[in-house]
């Protein structure tokens, strides 16, 4: 009888050891990545190769999905940077579809749809590629740009019609930073180039919210509104050297520093994502700290930042899990380790005591069997002697 106690609390013991080793064995996997997550939260790049690798893990055809997709949407700098992801995770692209992105990228490049868009940026100020940007930055150096959306909006201000604030201020801190530019011979050239970047992202409506917000209220910080209006009020691109220095003097240099660090932070994401990985990137920060993470991320990833951001959205730049839950992962592991370590510990007193018993019980049965009083019997006699 005793025995099968013994038995049955060994085996109760062996048993949640058992299932112990199980949860852990299951845990292990997301408590390894979430502690690999929270190691890399501060860093975009290594933060950004979990997330992908975790996806091409649950998803082979990820890459040429995306690349298919980009292709039907006629962008093919997209699906050449999906191309480029995949040659730096190892992963195989057919020769067919390799060679539709670069036929792609080689139309997109040709000499008369560079000039269209070109013309479309210098014109309109909308960007949305290398080509439009470069219209629309040679207009905003030649000032033209800038003056043409400060009259237009300080035009739409006088006449009680909707006015775009945010690109009004935008333009009024290009004039000013224009002529910075001049000055250093190009040395603010991404300060420049990432204004016209955002100015030309809320154009089209690719700005984020969160960003919105932020870039509003720093423009009025910024720009001094009343002095503006005057300024426009009278304002003519016919007129461009009057209108310029009437704009300037409602510009507050000392309070424009965190709009000219977002600005070179998108003028570092389009110098090495190009001008579209640029404005995604405008589309899903939510703040100058996401387009800071974006700036890092694209130093390090070059072409490929727009397929991660595509792929990743705003998880490429920050947790994309809360770290509460990802710190639940490692407590559930810690646990299961902690049920395993007490298991062994259980099941390795129950079976000393166990085999304690086993040998207490062998050494009375020898005494018996040689015809001696056992240690309490013999102590007895003694006694009695």
């Amino acid at each position: 009888m005793r025995r099968l106690r013994v038995g049955s609390t060994l085996a109760g013991a062996l048993g949640c050891m058992a299932l112990s080793v199980a949860v852990c064995a299951a845990l292990w996997p997301h408590a390894r990545e979430a502690t690999a997550i929270l190691a890399a939260q501060d860093d975009p790049a290594v933060l950004s190769d979990i997330h992908i690798n975790s996806a091409l893990r649950s998803n082979q055809s990820l890459v040429a999905d995306h690349i298919e997709a980009a292709l039907a949407e006629g962008d093919s700098d997209l699906a050449n940077s999906f191309v480029e992801l995949a040659r730096d995770k190892g992963i195989l692209v057919s020769d067919k579809l390799s060679k539709r992105v670069s036929d792609a990228v080689t139309d997109a490049g040709s000499a008369s749809h560079f000039a269209k868009r070109f013309a479309t940026g210098l014109v309109t100020g909308r960007t949305d590629d290398v080509a439009s940007l470069s219209g629309t930055v040679a207009g905003d150096l030649f000032v033209y740009g800038d003056i043409r959306d400060v009259v237009r909006e300080g035009k739409h201000l006088a006449t009680g019609e909707d006015v775009d604030r945010l690109v009004l201020g935008l333009a009024t801190v290009g004039l000013a930073v224009t002529a910075a530019t001049y000055v250093s011979v190009g040395g603010v050239g991404p300060v420049r180039a990432g204004l016209s970047m955002v100015k030309g992202a809320r154009k089209v409506g690719r700005l984020g919210e969160g960003l919105t917000q932020w870039a509003g209220r720093s423009v009025r910080e910024v720009v001094d509104a009343p002095v503006l209006q005057q300024a426009v009020a009278k304002g003519s691109v016919l007129r461009p050297g009057e209108t310029i220095t009437a704009i300037k003097a409602a510009f507050r240099a000392e309070k424009a520093g965190a709009l000219v660090r977002l600005a070179k932070d998108v003028g570092r994401v389009g110098e090495k994502a190009g001008t579209r990985g640029a404005l995604d990137t405008l589309r899903i920060a939510q703040g100058p700290k996401d387009v800071a993470r974006a700036a890092r991320l694209a130093e390090s990833k070059g072409g490929q930042t727009r397929a991660i951001l595509k792929v990743l959205g705003r998880g490429a730049l920050l947790l994309a899990t809360g770290a509460f839950n990802l710190t639940m992962w490692l407590f559930g592991a810690l646990l299961a380790l902690f049920g395993f370590l007490s298991s062994i510990k259980a099941t390795t007193e129950r079976a000393t005591e166990a085999w304690l018993r086993r040998k207490k019980a062998r050494r009375l049965r020898r005494q018996a069997a040689a015809g001696l009083p056992s240690g309490p019997a013999l102590a007895g006699a003694v006694a009695q002697g």
